[in-house]
């Protein structure tokens, strides 16, 4: 029987895709926007947002078909149809989700990539040149970004090795956070490194905005309106809750006191940790994966990072790598054929494949985004500077990069 298209899952994806667009702009520009001093505000703001108009034009350009473009050696896709070519007029159902156009799926896949610079903004806020910013996005976009989306979601050699990622724990989440611990050493610590939000009721919104948008980024990666997105849906928001209960926990148990700042980091590394798994693990499994999550992201942002010393900002690998690890062990764990019939389970199930391949494609792809960016962020530095001036870091970087203030105070 040839596909045909489902008027249902076209609508559902065209308000996942916009879900996700929301996360991006203006989810993370005001969760990361609030959590840093008031002279960098509209600086933070703005390197999500000219993420998303990048990585939106290349997607069109050629980002879609390096990424899902037929197989060439299992490392990337053939540039088939550059600027859609082909993609939009010919009407074409996806040969990835058959029950809607090609154009819809092309899309989607573009906010996944887009929310994946933006999330590595926040580990470089107050320090790093616009210009250096505007330089690195295509560069990584191109050389990193797309080789690992092929390798997972693209029928490249991950893929064809069994390793499974339903929404991005690998491709967004590992990827961003080894990206951001690579850029984050290079640049050095800021001059006053403490986390100081000046405004948390934008990070508060930022917050509310990206759980709201997380049923698009999981839910939506059933790529239809079935009941495999009720169930992404329903252990996205578990994971969540639990992981922001978890972190609270951790505050009161260290400090005596629980705190919002950490309630909404919490949420976050649930919204994480799940989204590699959503769309292979049943309730009870989402409970243990957003408290491990949030327990290990504590500690990583606590203990190891104060240890080692590295400035992530934002905590992008505390959060979007460690919870990126846990979640992708946990598809080798705890996956279901009871709740997708595309595994055979992992190892709860009696299999251990997919753990071991699990593992594998976490240290590959963690260790090719860590090395790949060190190497753009070295030539990005020798030929613009990746460092702002001392004076532009201690007056603020938005009145001196960009002539503007977030803020008219008397």
């Amino acid at each position: 029987m040839s596909a045909v298209l489902n008027t249902g899952d076209t609508a559902w994806m065209l308000i996942s895709t916009a879900l996700v667009i929301l996360m991006t702009i203006p989810g993370v520009a005001l969760f990361y926007g609030g959590l840093i001093r008031r002279e960098n505000v509209l600086n933070t703001i703005f390197l999500s947002f000219v993420s998303f108009a990048i990585v939106s034009i290349l997607w069109f350009v050629y980002g879609y078909s390096a990424a899902f473009g037929a197989d060439v050696w299992g490392l990337i896709g053939t540039i088939a149809n550059p600027f859609f070519s082909g993609v939009v007029e010919s009407n074409t159902l996806s040969s990835y989700a058959p029950t809607i156009p090609t154009g819809l799926y092309a899309i989607f896949q573009m906010t996944f990539a887009a929310i994946t610079l933006a999330l590595i903004s926040g580990a470089v806020v107050e320090r790093m040149k616009f210009s250096a910013w505007l330089a690195f996005i295509p560069v990584w976009f191109t050389l990193v970004y797309l080789p690992v989306a092929h390798w997972m979601w693209g029928g490249g050699w991950l893929a064809q090795m069994g390793a499974l990622d339903f929404a991005g724990g690998t491709v967004v989440h590992v990827n961003c956070g080894m990206a951001a611990l690579a850029l984050v050493l290079l640049l050095g610590a800021r001059k006053n490194s403490r986390l100081l939000p000046h405004h948390m009721g934008y990070s508060v919104i930022g917050t509310g905005l990206l759980w709201f948008g997380w049923f698009g980024f999981n839910a939506g990666s059933a790529l239809g309106a079935s009941n495999l997105a009720v169930s992404a849906m329903i252990v996205t928001n578990i994971s969540a809750a639990m992981g922001m209960l978890a972190w609270m926990l951790m505050d009161k148990i260290k400090t005596g006191k629980p705190t919002l700042l950490g309630a909404l980091s919490g949420a976050i590394a649930g919204l994480a940790s799940i989204t590699p798994a959503a769309g292979y693990v049943s309730t009870t499994s989402a409970l243990i994966i957003g408290f491990v999550s949030a327990i290990c992201g504590y500690y990583a942002v606590s203990y190891i990072k104060p240890l080692l010393g590295y400035d992530d900002a934002l905590d992008v690998f505390g959060i979007h790598g460690i919870s990126g690890i846990v979640g992708t062990i946990a598809v080798g764990l705890f996956a279901s054929p009871f709740i997708n019939s595309a595994t055979t389970g992992g190892l709860i199930f009696g299999q251990t494949h997919l753990l071991g391949v699990q593992i594998l494609a976490i240290v590959v792809i963690g260790v090719y985004s860590f090395i790949m960016t060190l190497a753009i962020g070295k030539v990005i530095d020798k030929f613009i500077g990746l460092r702002v001036s001392d004076e532009d870091e201690i007056r603020g970087l938005d009145i001196n990069l960009h002539e503007e203030s977030g803020y008219r105070l008397s």
